[in-house]
């Protein structure tokens, strides 16, 4: 999370300071970097690292087609913001089919640790549990949509200044992201331990 989190303080802090987009993009970039070779000495996995960077890249190319397309260094800097709220939408979609289809995500990464891909679906109290953990990942992502989206949709067509609009949406992003993420996963700690699944009677 902390991966996550420091490339993207440190682009929307110097792109607001310097409104050099390069300049701020070179430097999250280069953190990214940072991370994903301190995790490659050290032996650990880079998963993180790796999504960081391929989040930073995905936007960064987002605001270069901003650039290409004649966009004000404000517009391409806003426009780096928009691959975020893409995947949270489709993400949450993604979620809420898994439930509605009574398929819910979570009861496949319960299967992938019983060894019993589908085992789960047996028990109604099972499913129903991994339904409401698939909810508690859903809602930080619509919370995102809810919250960003309006304000990107704003500056896009004029209202709202897109460099105000790059500060809201910087904070935002820090605010609910790792922030966000936690509670959601204390959430579903707390669910886990309120709820009892059930164990198979020996003999």
């Amino acid at each position: 999370m902390v991966e996550a989190a420091v490339p993207t303080i440190l682009f929307t802090v110097i792109f607001l300071t310097t409104r050099e987009l390069p300049l701020a993009l070179g430097i999250s970039l280069g953190a990214a970097l940072v991370a994903l070779l301190a995790r490659v000495v050290q032996r650990q996995t880079v998963q993180f690292a790796v999504n960081a960077l391929f989040g930073i890249g995905i936007g960064a190319a987002f605001a270069w087609r901003a650039a290409r397309g004649g966009g004000s260094a404000d517009d391409q800097a806003l426009a780096y913001f928009l691959p975020g709220l893409l995947y949270n939408a489709g993400y949450a979609a993604a979620l809420i089919l898994s439930i509605v289809t009574r398929w819910p995500l979570v009861g496949f990464m319960v299967g992938s640790v019983t060894g019993d891909p589908t085992g789960w679906r047996d028990d109604v109290r099972v499913r129903r549990l991994c339904s409401q953990l698939t909810w508690v990942l859903v809602a930080p992502c619509v919370l995102r949509v809810v919250v960003q989206a309006p304000v990107y949709l704003l500056a896009s067509h004029g209202p709202l200044d897109s460099g105000v609009a790059v500060g809201i949406l910087g904070a935002c992003k820090l605010v609910m992201g790792w922030p966000l993420q936690l509670a959601s996963l204390a959430l579903m700690v707390w669910l886990l331990g309120r709820n009892r699944t059930p164990v198979a009677a020996e003999g």
